[in-house]
């Protein structure tokens, strides 16, 4: 969809039935940059259709990388050399996920450039966790107005501290280490979803990792990788949130089919304490063999606030992609919720859209709001805010909210989500886009 697609949504009723969970964003944007590593043929099975994807794939062909879809499968075959000075500009600066191509064209070129990164406005969204890790190989980055100037003389394995528990600068050392031969060891790694589907997929490229879903990596690297693989990429547990919270803000029935389990269970102990009655079937694992899944069982429940502030941690704490679906879910909880969102300088500001729907809500300061409930919502007209996971939360409050409401210029949303307005008709929302 494009940056003009807006959403009309009728607001109001009960949702009901099932939902099975899209495929990760999050995680195939690691695996589309980890084909670089490859010198056979990679293809990715079960591939969102998103606007990040299709950026990335983007970037991946203004550099001479072979890029087919064959249905929900991508096939990818990277040339001997790569053409690093024609990289599609407008494609990468539209996308923050372009800072994980860094790791793997160390071992395309001693020295390249990649454009400044973009994605959700949320800030000084810092990348210097990413340029302390790269430094220990022997990388050099300098971060200039529009672009990273990388370069190095040799890459050495070596043993990373990370000063932050980052997703992506555990997987862009990760991305770096699988090339350099001999044992590189990252400690405090983020543990997290994407990371372990990057590491399932790097060991099926013949990469030895010790301690996967721990905060300590042992990579032994390889200094050429040439395999045909294929590998699939596991469920979203930021698309299955979208649903529970949009079962529990609508007071709603509804089944999230292959949640992925061990990705939700802190998000569930809250929502829990929080009075939503939900049940949870264990279904087995996706085809990666990593990702546990289960489906959920929301229920009409009557909420209530939850009693500590609500804030993210790495993982395994609650998800910082998945806090602001509790800002739309406490405005029809008794009581006042606090959210606690450190991580970010400016997102618990974007919060304070749900005011517009008619939610109460009390910023105490750009990283604390406190909101009470429970709020009747109405409906309104917004423009989407530039950030992916708050677009997705006005979605939900227009879902409650009475009458007809519309929420404008859309793309955000679209970055994250595949096939949102038909997997919402399915379960009965009057929700259209044009």
């Amino acid at each position: 969809m494009e940056e003009g697609v807006n959403f009309f949504v009728e607001g109001g009723r009960e949702l009901s039935g099932s939902v099975e969970t899209s495929r990760s964003k999050n995680g195939v944007v690691a695996l589309l940059a980890s084909s670089l590593l490859n010198k056979g043929r990679t293809t990715f099975d079960h591939v969102p259709k998103i606007e990040e994807v299709n950026r990335l794939i983007e970037v991946l062909r203004s550099i001479g990388v072979s890029v087919e879809w064959r249905g929900t499968s991508v096939v990818i075959e990277v040339p001997g050399k790569l053409s690093l000075g024609s990289i599609d500009r407008d494609a990468a600066t539209r996308t923050r996920s372009i800072l994980l191509f860094i790791g793997p064209l160390l071992h395309h070129a001693r020295s390249f450039e990649i454009p400044q990164s973009g994605g959700c406005t949320l800030g000084t969204r810092t990348v210097r966790p990413h340029l302390f890790a790269l430094e220990k190989f022997g990388v050099e980055i300098e971060a200039l107005k529009d672009r990273f100037s990388i370069k190095h003389s040799g890459l050495r394995p070596a043993e990373i501290i990370l000063y932050e528990s980052s997703d992506t600068a555990t997987e862009n050392a990760l991305l770096a280490a699988s090339r350099i031969p001999g044992t590189s060891v990252i400690k405090y790694a983020s543990a997290n979803y994407q990371v372990q589907e990057l590491c399932g997929f790097l060991k099926a490229l013949g990469v030895k990792i010790d301690g996967v879903g721990s905060t300590t990596l042992t990579i032994t690297g390889l200094a050429d990788i040439a395999k045909d693989v294929s590998y699939s990429v596991a469920e979203d547990p930021i698309d299955s949130m979208f649903f529970i919270a949009a079962a529990a803000a609508t007071h709603s029935a509804v089944t999230v089919r292959r949640a992925p389990i061990a990705f939700l269970e802190i998000e569930l102990i809250v929502l829990e304490k929080m009075g939503l009655q939900f049940s949870i079937a264990e279904t087995g694992t996706s085809e990666n063999g990593i990702t546990r899944l289960a489906d959920i069982a929301i229920k009409p429940s009557e909420l209530v606030a939850f009693p500590e502030p609500i804030h993210p941690r790495p993982y395994p704490g609650l998800n910082m992609d998945n806090l602001p679906f509790f800002a739309v879910i406490a405005t029809q909880a008794k009581g006042t919720t606090m959210l606690h969102d450190w991580v970010y300088d400016k997102r618990a500001i974007y919060y304070t859209e749900l005011d517009r729907l008619g939610a109460t809500t009390l910023l105490h300061d750009p990283h604390r709001i406190s909101i009470t409930g429970p709020s009747h919502l109405k409906a309104a007209e917004i423009i989407c805010p530039p950030v992916l996971r708050i677009g997705a939360i006005l979605v939900i409050a227009m879902l409650a909210a009475k009458g007809r409401s519309m929420l404008r210029n859309v793309y955000t949303i679209n970055r994250g989500y595949e096939n949102l307005v038909p997997r919402l008709r399915k379960l009965g929302a009057s929700i259209e886009a044009s």
